[in-house]
Parts: structure tokens; sequence; C-alpha cells
């Protein structure tokens, strides 16, 4: 599965502009035309990045970003603020909020996914090379160490990965195929119920430490690592 992409701006012909431009790239588009069902349609599965317009009907974008930005489950999502503001200060006020990149209108589709594309490079390797603890529960990319309250707990390299990209990713529910396509790669044939083998001995190393109820599913959907 791709990437979805939420798209605010109240300006249907650019809304769907970008809706078309996602699309025709390979990503999936989700769209909203003001502040409220932008924040309805913050939820899982949740957008793996927002292109955020600075002027909505019923909120501002800037209030919007500081919304995504204080919340533990959406605050990693990256933000490109789009606006017809081109004013140094006006920048500067939106990166200050959490947005990750700023783009001024008129814009052309190249460019905007040249920036897209440039911020997902950046944010990735800060997720993948930091130490994650969970609880207690504590996975160290970097020496591929994962312990229980200091105790050392064993798996496979497959399982690894899977913890890794859960525990980077939580509260978000993602189906097989999209297992598949972050923690397998696009490259590679595995059949989806592969993933549920992998899924099963994920548990059975995290059981004895009671931490195997973090990997849930959703019936119908996929899987999520949550702390809920």
């Amino acid at each position: 599965m791709s990437r979805r992409i939420l798209i605010v701006e109240d300006e249907a012909p650019i809304r769907e502009m970008l809706s078309f431009v996602m699309e025709q790239h390979g990503y999936q588009a989700v769209e909203a035309k003001d502040f409220d069902s932008a924040v309805s349609r913050i939820a899982e599965p949740y957008p793996d990045m927002v292109l955020l317009d600075w002027m909505l009907p019923g909120g501002s974008g800037i209030q919007l970003a500081k919304k995504l930005k204080s919340d533990d489950f959406t605050r990693n999502i990256p933000i490109i603020m789009l606006t017809a503001r081109g004013e140094e200060e006006d920048k500067i006020k939106g990166l200050e909020v959490g947005a990750d990149d700023y783009i001024t209108k008129p814009f052309s589709p190249k460019e905007l996914m040249a920036r897209m594309r440039a911020v997902f490079r950046r944010v990735a390797p800060t997720v993948l090379d930091e130490p994650l603890d969970f609880d207690g529960l504590k996975l160290d990319p970097v020496s591929h160490r994962i312990s229980v309250n200091d105790n050392s707990v064993d798996m496979g390299p497959t399982e690894f990965k899977l913890l890794h990209f859960f525990m980077t990713h939580p509260e978000r529910v993602y189906s097989r195929e999209q297992l598949l396509d972050h923690v397998w790669g696009t490259n590679v044939y595995v059949e989806d119920r592969t993933v549920d083998v992998h899924i099963r001995r994920l548990r059975k190393a995290l059981t004895e430490y009671g931490f195997d109820r973090l990997i849930q599913t959703v019936r119908g959907v996929g899987y999520r690592f949550s702390m809920r």
C-alpha cells in the first residue's frame, strides 16, 4: 500500500490538482477542505504526511500544525505548509510551530514532489537510528539489541525489523500489504500470510514479559502497535 497524504486545502481546484498529482506519483490522497474536516481525517490509519494550507475555514493551518505537534500520536507526521504568503516572518512562524518545510503558491508539481521526497529523507534517519523505549521495552537499532527491563530479548532479524517498524509508527493500523512494503521492501515477493507467521513469532518473543499485548490485531484491517 502507498503512503497516505492528507491534503488540507479550502480551494477545490487546488485540492483536486494536488490529489491528482499525489495519485500520479503512487501516493494515496486524502482530502480535507477546512479545519474540522482535517481534524476528523487525522485518525487511524494516520497520514504519512500533511500538505497544509495556511488559511482555512474554521481555523488556521498554524493552529492545526500546533495541534498535531502537541499530540504524542501525530507529532512525528511531517508537515509541508502550502500558502500564498511569501514573507520571511510567515515562513519562520510556520517552521517554529513544527512544519518541516514551506512552499509558496504558485508552485509546480515537480517542485512539490522534490520537497516531499526531501522531507521524507530528512525525517527517516531520526526515526530509524534513535533508541526506542516503550514502558521498559527497549530497542536499539544501532547495536541491534532488544531488552525488557535490562533483560535481553532474542528474536530473528525479520521480527526485529517488524518490531522496529511498529515502535517507530505507534497507534497506526497497517495492512499486511503495507507491512510487506515497509518491512520486507517492494522488490521482494512474499505471501501476505507470511506477515501473520512473523507476527506470531514476534508475540511469542515478547510473551514472557507481557508485551505481546502491544501487537494488536485489528480485525479485517491488519495490525497495530499500541500501548492502549
